[in-house]
């Protein structure tokens, strides 16, 4: 399905009948000078978060319900393995919905599984994923042996995907979890992990007062943070995700890379993004207050 019928559908859902272009802010990046290597061994992007990575990207298919996107060459440029991240799609929505944000992820260093269903509010889909790269880990044969961290696995989805992403966090494998405009599945008290929310200021199909703001509230047995992006609609994240691709990636790097100059962006006193007025509301909650910052 194209990208424009699965907006269309999408809109037909809400009750709208005209989709109003906004232009949605976008992040600033803390200042870091140094070129500082990651705790992974990864290379580091001196803050240039929402900029393309330095790995060239190869796409492939499963035949599994899966699209992978991944960096060309595994295990390279100083990484010794490569962290995952399980993708969800919207309602409607298949991978080449979200193909440039799923190709900007694998630059940086990442193994993406995106679920090729359009329904991926349960998370199976996703967690299928994990055991797809997971076989794929052990058969000597494959461009994958023993060069995926199955330790370092991240779940994100847009809209059902992002309830999708908070059921896959259920799972102890998934050790952070970022939710994008999510739907109202899963259940946040029950995600192992770290939390990053995502809202858009301007969304009137998930309304960030009444459907994101309150289940963040609801994460305090983990660290959470969340992020509403000003001037952001439900579409926003289609494509190349805008203004919300920079903090996630800066979000991924920092929890499956150890990436510390994105550490930055989210923790300590003077985190990047705690006053940054490319969000309405930027907010942690007082697990996420105390995860020292780069200078502790």
């Amino acid at each position: 399905m194209s990208k424009a019928s699965w907006v269309g559908k999408a809109l037909a859902a809400a009750g709208m009948l005209v989709l109003t272009t906004v232009t949605a802010a976008v992040p600033a990046t803390a200042a870091n000078p140094l070129s500082v290597p990651t705790s992974s061994g990864c290379p580091a992007v001196d803050g240039k978060w929402a900029d393309t990575g330095p790995f060239d990207v190869t796409e492939e298919h499963t035949g599994e319900g899966h699209t992978i996107y991944r960096p060309t060459e595994l295990a390279a440029k100083g990484c010794t393995k490569n962290p995952v991240i399980i993708w969800g799609n919207g309602t409607f929505a298949t991978p080449v919905v979200y193909d440039k944000l799923m190709r900007h992820f694998a630059s940086h260093g990442f193994v993406v599984a995106a679920a090729d269903t359009t329904q991926s509010g349960s998370g199976a889909a996703m967690l299928a994923g994990i055991d797809y790269l997971a076989k794929r880990n052990e058969d000597a044969g494959s461009v994958y042996y023993h060069k995926v961290d199955l330790d370092k696995i991240g779940a994100a989805g847009h809209s059902q995907g992002g309830g999708g992403a908070i059921n896959a966090g259920e799972d102890a494998r998934v050790k952070t979890v970022i939710p994008l405009q999510p739907g109202p599945q899963g259940t946040v008290e029950k995600v192992k992990g770290s939390m990053f929310f995502l809202a858009g200021s301007a969304d009137i199909v998930v309304i960030p007062g009444l459907l994101v703001h309150p289940r963040f509230l609801g994460a305090g047995h983990t660290v959470a943070e969340y992020g509403e992006l000003k001037g952001a609609t439900h579409f926003t994240s289609i494509g190349d995700a805008g203004g919300f691709r920079g903090p996630m990636t800066a979000w991924f790097r920092f929890e499956l890379l150890g990436d510390e100059q994105a550490r930055g962006e989210f923790f300590g006193p003077g985190c990047g993004n705690c006053a940054d007025p490319a969000w309405t509301r930027f907010e942690r909650n007082a697990r996420a207050a105390q995860v020292p910052g780069p200078d502790a």
